[in-house]
């Protein structure tokens, strides 16, 4: 019984998990060699640099820390009455507290140069990493616990792997070559992943027959460039109503018309800029309601523009209710004026 656990306790990290790979019931063998190719061999390297790392990690460190202790013992030697001390133990201090300070400079430059420390504690930590993700993958333990058997828990076992190596190698080269590619919509994809099977035929069907789909979204302006010119559109159509009241404002005041009369003319300066207007209502409400099957970028987009444009709404109205207290003194003005004209005293 001693001779077995001592011959298992011997027994490498490849000797152990071999085997087992090759025993596992799996689609086919080539899943079987991935594991071999992939796994086993990304544990072995990552040991083998680990051991490669601590060999020249634990030599400079063992270095800096002899050498911090004896460099203060040999320069406090020299303290000591020179009559009690050897001949040309002068010279013999210098060379050994030189060489010292050369050896622990160097040393820790070393492994400052070639981070010997942190590439240590990285490889060390992702081997055992990828260990205990193979166990817990072997024995469907842990967070594999809930599959049947191996080749259920293959796909999410291989996703993990991949996880663990990414993350060291961004460890490893962080902020050297990172390309963000920006995911594109598929309506179809998201669909499937949230619609049992049975549904979905039906329902792409649906999709296609109404205009869902990417091309379809991109017909109605669904997509940047088209919640850009629904922007354009209200912003002129804002433009346009803001040049008609302020030209109805300057006609009514010269020719001396009353309320009713100039807010009429208002509205009849400016009847496009309504339309436009009201047509940019009605296409962002368009864009809002089919957007809740969108991603979050379209759904944001409109939002945005819904709140713009309620903003510039309200400073329309709050320009209208001006021109109002406008016409109001205007009006006002020239009823005391024709008063004065009558020869009556306005009050």
């Amino acid at each position: 019984m001693n001779d077995d656990n001592v011959q298992c306790s011997t027994l490498s990290y490849k000797d152990q998990v071999l085997d087992i790979i090759n025993n596992l019931k799996l689609k086919s063998k080539t899943d079987n060699s991935i594991l071999k190719s992939r796994f086993l061999a990304e544990v072995l390297t990552y040991e083998q640099r680990k051991n490669h790392t601590k060999k020249y990690y634990n030599i400079f460190r063992f270095i800096v820390t002899t050498g911090s202790i004896l460099l203060p013992a040999v320069l406090s030697l020299g303290q000591m009455d020179p009559a009690k001390l050897p001949k040309n133990f002068d010279n013999i201090s210098y060379w050994c507290s030189w060489t010292i300070s050369l050896a622990v400079t160097a040393s820790n430059g070393f492994l400052q140069l070639f981070s010997l420390d942190k590439n240590y504690f990285e490889y060390a930590i992702t081997t055992e990493q990828l260990k205990t993700e193979g166990w817990q993958y072997f024995q469907l333990s842990g967070k594999y616990e809930d599959y049947e058997n191996h080749e259920e828990g293959y796909r999410p076992f291989c996703k993990s792997i991949e996880n663990i190596k990414r993350k060291q190698v961004e460890k490893e080269y962080s902020g050297k070559g990172e390309v963000k590619k920006k995911k594109e919509f598929d309506l179809k994809k998201e669909l499937a992943a949230m619609i049992p099977q049975e549904h979905l035929g039906n329902l792409g069907n649906y999709v296609n027959n109404q205009g869902l789909n990417n091309q379809g979204l991109n017909n109605q302006g669904l997509n940047n460039q088209g919640l850009q010119q629904q922007d354009g559109l209200m912003n002129r159509g804002l433009q346009g109503l803001q040049g008609g009241l302020q030209g109805g404002l300057q006609q009514g005041l010269q020719k001396g018309s009353n309320k009713d009369q100039m807010m009429s003319m208002f509205k009849n300066l400016a009847p496009e800029e309504f339309k436009e207007i009201g047509q940019a209502i009605g296409n962002v409400r368009e864009l809002q309601d089919m957007s809740s099957s969108q991603n979050d970028s379209i759904r944001d987009e409109v939002q945005k523009i819904k709140n713009d444009l309620n903003q510039k709404l309200n400073d329309s109205v709050e320009t209208v209710e001006t021109v109002e207290v406008v016409v109001d003194t205007a009006k006002e003005k020239a009823n005391n004026l024709t008063k004065v004209e009558e020869g009556i005293t306005p009050k």
